[in-house]
């Protein structure tokens, strides 16, 4: 039997699923188009060397020319990759699209290991963005229930701003660390009021949507 929380997400995430396979086609496209532009021209994006990616699915944002705008502008782009046998993902450093990705788990194009080179460390990464179903405007998110990206997050000992450190497993008094600015694309519809909650569910930093870039700090 779900827990109340469980089932809280797990109606929400029904929900917001329909909603997205609704938006037609067209608009689809031009919204992508425009969060692609804004996170683009965000200044912790310039600023940033190493940016964490992914390649999308189904009706998410999508997320190819942003990615090849990572590329074009000299920057060194991260993509992740399902472990099937550990349940976790794996980085992998990609410069190019067509020779270094292929079809994974879920049809979604993913770094083949024999032909990148392995991230072992991701406070390397500088911008992180995140893939989700519903977001709010406080930087909760509800992802596909997997936990693959709350899992990467939690793997090293990294401080978050906004009193976020005990989610990424720091201690008090640590040494401050290099951590990555966690960001998410998503359409407006995506975006609730609240969004339930876990103690391991890790809140972003920036959400980015067709209508325009939201502080989820302030």
């Amino acid at each position: 039997m779900k827990s109340d929380l469980a089932s809280r997400k797990s109606l929400l995430r029904k929900h917001i699923l329909a909603q997205r396979e609704q938006l037609p086609e067209v608009l689809h496209g031009q919204y992508s188009l425009v969060i692609a532009r804004r996170l683009a021209q965000m200044p912790v994006y310039q600023r940033s060397g190493v940016v964490l990616a992914y390649m999308n699915f189904g009706t998410e944002f999508d997320s190819r020319s942003w990615v090849m705008q990572v590329l074009a502008d000299g920057k060194r782009l991260v993509l992740p990759k399902v472990n099937r046998d550990t349940g976790q993902l794996d980085l992998y450093r990609v410069h190019d699209l067509e020779s270094q990705l292929a079809a994974g788990l879920w049809g979604i194009a993913e770094p083949v290991p024999e032909r990148c080179e392995r991230l072992i460390d991701l406070n390397e990464v500088e911008f992180a963005l995140l893939p989700g179903v519903a977001f709010a405007r406080d930087g909760a998110r509800l992802g596909y229930g997997g936990g693959y990206y709350d899992k990467l997050l939690m793997r090293q000992p990294v401080i978050r701003p906004g009193g976020r450190a005990a989610l990424a497993g720091s201690l008090v008094g640590e040494r401050m660390k290099p951590y990555p600015v966690l960001v998410a694309a998503a359409f407006a519809l995506q975006v609730v009021q609240d969004v339930p909650q876990e103690k391991t569910d890790v809140r972003v930093d920036w959400l980015v949507t067709e209508q325009g870039i939201i502080d989820c700090s302030v």
